[in-house]
């Protein structure tokens, strides 16, 4: 299991490979936020996400012998495109299952990064089936999106800089508010604050309607999407918890907050405007319930990661229409 041993070896791996990315704050966005709001924009991340820093955790883990057959993942966009750049760079193959319906703009990064996309359609076929067959038949190593203990431990580096950060800025006691699909950008980082920021307590942040963590930490269970599509956050629509990242965000998070797809819109156009920042739906759903679930969240200071970037442009045009006046 992740423990913060491993996170801080992930570090040490990853070097200056990753981007040590700001915290960011506008006064503006304070006074809506009804405290001192800082921003992680994990956007700013080589690939557009975090998951860049899970990605090569995992590959930078792997034997050399085991490495150089190659690594196989499945993904909506963001894992897969930190997946293919952790293979590029250390000279190996990788091929990326993907959802027929996932933004244009990632399937497109994920091959320019030199992987091979399989499209399957999420509606009517198992991803984990298709990757375990594919792993199987060629021989590659299965890189999980999440519920991989070295895949959590380089999304804990996120929550090593904000311990850093924080005390920087003098807050020892906040809400860090992270986007949430299958968990382990949020048990990472909830790993990493445990040990280095107990004051800081991690809030998982999902799109109504596909928010399974936060309906299993209501009810001490996994709980299931009804649904397998339908919300503009796809980047962090999941069927339910991850097996092992649930248990760590069980024991360490605080209860779940949940925004609407328009919130997202909404936060995505403020991120842009008063942040100068170009953030995804999936990606601002922490910084939507920071903005707009204020009476939910306690204390002075809340931090918000906005995990990813990599929006179609046609969204990202029709949010600044909506919302941008």
């Amino acid at each position: 299991m992740t423990d913060i041993s491993m996170i801080e070896a992930a570090r040490r791996r990853i070097g200056t490979r990753a981007v040590y990315t700001p915290l960011l704050s506008s006064p503006f966005l304070d006074a809506m936020a009804g405290r001192r709001l800082f921003v992680k924009p994990e956007c700013l991340q080589k690939t557009g996400s975090f998951k860049f820093r899970g990605a090569w955790s995992a590959v930078s883990a792997l034997e050399p012998d085991v490495r150089r057959r190659g690594v196989l993942a499945f993904s909506s966009g963001n894992h897969a495109q930190g997946v293919a750049l952790a293979a590029q760079l250390h000279g190996t193959s990788a091929v990326i299952i993907m959802p027929s319906d996932a933004p244009r703009l990632k399937i497109e990064n994920t091959r320019a990064y030199g992987a091979e996309v399989v499209l399957y359609d999420r509606l009517t076929e198992d991803r984990d089936a298709l990757g375990a067959d594919l792993a199987t038949r060629r021989g590659l190593t299965l890189i999980k999106p999440f519920d991989e203990p070295q895949v959590i431990a380089g999304q804990g580096t996120v929550g090593l800089e904000i311990a850093e950060q924080a005390k920087a800025e003098g807050v020892a006691e906040a809400d860090v508010l992270v986007c949430c699909g299958g968990g382990g950008l949020t048990a990472g980082v909830a790993l990493a604050l445990e040990a280095k920021a107990p004051g800081l307590r991690v809030r998982p942040a999902e799109p109504a309607g596909f928010d399974d963590t936060a309906r299993s930490l209501a009810s001490g269970r996994i709980e299931r999407n009804a649904a397998m599509g339908g919300s503009i956050c796809d980047a962090i629509v999941t069927p339910e918890p991850g097996r092992i990242t649930f248990p760590i965000n069980q024991r360490l998070c605080g209860s779940g907050l949940v925004v609407s797809d328009e919130e997202a819109l909404q936060a995505m156009v403020l991120a842009f405007t008063r942040l100068k920042i170009v953030v995804e739906p999936g990606g601002a759903v922490a910084l939507a319930a920071a903005l707009f679930r204020r009476d939910e969240i306690e204390g002075d200071a809340v931090v918000a990661v906005c995990s990813g970037g990599n929006v179609d442009p046609a969204v990202f045009v029709d949010a600044l229409a909506r919302f941008g006046a």
